[in-house]
């Protein structure tokens, strides 16, 4: 029997979905399916709130999903899809027909592939388990590895240190931060962690790790290395695509989907982390952005094209980081800039990051707590717009970005 609209994943974007639907007046069944037995959860908290001894806080309360008429099924796993049949079979053998279906499926950490990786207890963050395991862990005193200086790393670093924890930072790449994050604003960053007592292995592979009496020796390439209590491995993640491609569905970084969100499968889309897309803003580079504002406009958007409307990926990514005192936020895409413009305001860095004809592409910001929010918002816009600004101007911290926001006056006739 057809299941109306079905949803694989019970994050950000899968949620997102189901609720947009609604509010896109879809009147047929809603089915949201989540892998953990949690109501769904927000996951930027989880390296920060959480790790701190907070609680999960939720995308929406339960009440909400009877409210809305969406059936939310916990703690459920999806082992095969049956494009023909336009069927999902559980592990339990059920199967759960659907008339269309979003793949919100996220990604997963990366694992280790060193010698000794399997032989003793070794964390990752991703989900509330792990949050709850690594909170559990910790404890003043005790010797942290980290092995990644990315995000996640970086965070979770910052949290270890709050509590007390002795922290080593194992990065391989030349620097912290080595994807997504300039250079400048990642140096900013170091010098945080180890004012506030990290430290900072850079340039450092990993070769492996021996236990004993469960304590570990992380031993480098170069015979340096760290002994830890509690390691972590925070080295990115990977896009849950086994669903899709054993469906036979094209996978490229992901699912591939169009602007749109549709994989090759008429009846199928896919949204958050677990898929690519091509941005038409950028060229139409194919992009798979890991961040919560992603997972949160590709659900609205599956949702709308879901209930039938044709409407193409137009926002600017953005994603922000809290590191002790400093808010990090990033928009637009800045490894596409051809030049760099720096406006430097007090404790602000803002960089503007500029394509060879002088658009605007990206802006990265850093500054205490939440003081580049209004100019990263204000650079998104200008984004999208495809704003060619001067940049003498934006350089000028007295010049008001929000006055480029403004309509260019239309000539005299």
């Amino acid at each position: 029997m057809a299941g109306g609209a079905v949803i694989v994943g019970a994050g950000e974007a899968g949620v997102g979905a189901a609720f947009a639907l609604r509010a896109a007046g879809f009147a047929g069944p809603v089915t949201l399916i989540g892998g953990e037995a949690e109501l769904p959860y927000e996951r930027p908290p989880l390296s920060k709130d959480v790790l701190g001894g907070g609680a999960l806080k939720p995308i929406r309360a339960e009440a909400d999903y009877v409210a809305a008429g969406i059936t939310l099924r916990r703690g459920r796993t999806v082992q095969r899809l049956r494009r023909e049949a336009r069927e999902i079979e559980f592990d339990d053998g059920d199967g759960l027909g659907y008339d269309r279906l979003l793949l919100a499926t996220g990604a997963a950490p990366r694992r280790l592939q060193v010698p000794g990786a399997e032989a003793g207890p070794v964390h990752t963050l991703r989900d509330a388990a792990d949050a709850f395991a690594l909170r559990a862990a910790m404890a003043p005193g005790l010797r942290v590895a980290i092995v990644g200086g990315g995000l996640i790393g970086l965070e979770v670093a910052a949290a270890a240190r709050g509590r007390g924890a002795a922290v080593t930072v194992l990065e391989a790449e030349p620097r912290l931060l080595g994807r997504g994050v300039p250079e400048d604003l990642a140096e900013i960053l170091a010098v945080a962690h180890r004012s506030n007592g990290v430290r900072l292995c850079i340039n450092r592979n990993l070769a492996a790790i021996t236990w004993r009496d469960g304590v570990a020796e992380l031993i480098c390439t170069d015979g340096t290395g760290a002994v830890a209590d509690l390691v972590v491995v925070a080295i990115g993640v990977a896009p849950r695509t086994e669903l899709a491609a054993e469906a036979g569905l094209a996978i490229d970084n992901g699912i591939a989907v169009d602007a749109e969100l549709r994989t090759g499968d008429a009846a199928i889309l896919a949204a958050g982390d677990c898929c690519s897309f091509p941005h038409p803003l950028f060229g139409g580079r194919r992009l798979r952005p890991e961040s919560w504002q992603n997972a949160q406009e590709l659900g609205q958007l599956a949702a709308l094209n879901l209930a039938g409307a044709g409407q193409a990926v137009s926002h600017v990514p953005w994603m922000w980081s809290d590191q002790y005192a400093l808010g990090l936020q990033i928009a637009g895409l800045p490894a596409a800039g051809a030049a760099t413009v720096a406006r430097r305001d007090g404790d602000r860095l803002t960089l503007f990051h500029l394509g060879a004809d002088g658009r605007l592409l990206g802006a990265s910001g850093l500054g205490p707590g939440t003081a580049v929010a209004r100019d990263i918002g204000i650079a998104r816009r200008l984004i999208a717009r495809r704003a060619v600004p001067d940049p003498a101007y934006l350089a000028d911290p007295a010049a008001s970005l929000k006055a480029l926001l403004s309509p260019v006056p239309a000539a005299a006739g």
